[in-house]
């Protein structure tokens, strides 16, 4: 949108493995972005570190405790109502099954996979490197896991 200033928007996005596996979301009906796929995550509220609000975001969103391991990578994309960065971090779960509040439906993908979903504008760049890094992501799971993160 040229000549309109868009009021920005630091959101965070928890890339949770298991396996090799992914941990997508659907945006149920009556959501924003409803139908769409995405990470799960979360505005970054005042005072909070991005860390903290991916933590809060999962517990009230998915009903689980997650650990985070690192940053990687931030997303930026205009809607017509503002503008989102996107700021993508490798997750791990400590404590709980994911359970759906809200979102109408959850999958667990290999990157391979994410092409067959269609995701929020914001999260197709992570789609994109997601799926063509030739890293698998069990790799990033817990920063125990040999070969992780320590």
């Amino acid at each position: 949108m040229t000549g309109k200033h868009l009021p920005g928007k630091h959101v965070t996005a928890a890339l949770l493995v298991d396996g090799g596996y992914l941990f997508i979301a659907r945006r149920a009906a009556g959501e924003e972005l409803a139908g769409k796929w995405e990470f799960p995550g979360g505005k970054i509220e005042p005072g909070e570190t991005p860390e903290a609000s991916l933590k809060r975001e999962m517990r009230e969103e998915l009903g689980v405790e997650v650990g985070v391991v690192e940053h990687f990578a931030d997303s930026e994309y205009s809607y017509d109502h503002a503008r989102v960065i996107l700021s993508a971090y490798w997750v791990f779960l400590k404590q709980g099954t994911p359970s759906q509040t809200v979102h109408d439906r959850t999958a667990w993908v290999s990157p391979e996979e994410l092409w067959q979903y269609e995701f929020a504008p914001a999260d197709v760049p992570l789609v994109d490197w997601l799926a063509a890094t030739s890293q698998p992501p069990g790799r990033r799971n817990r920063p125990d896991t040999p070969g992780g993160d320590s």
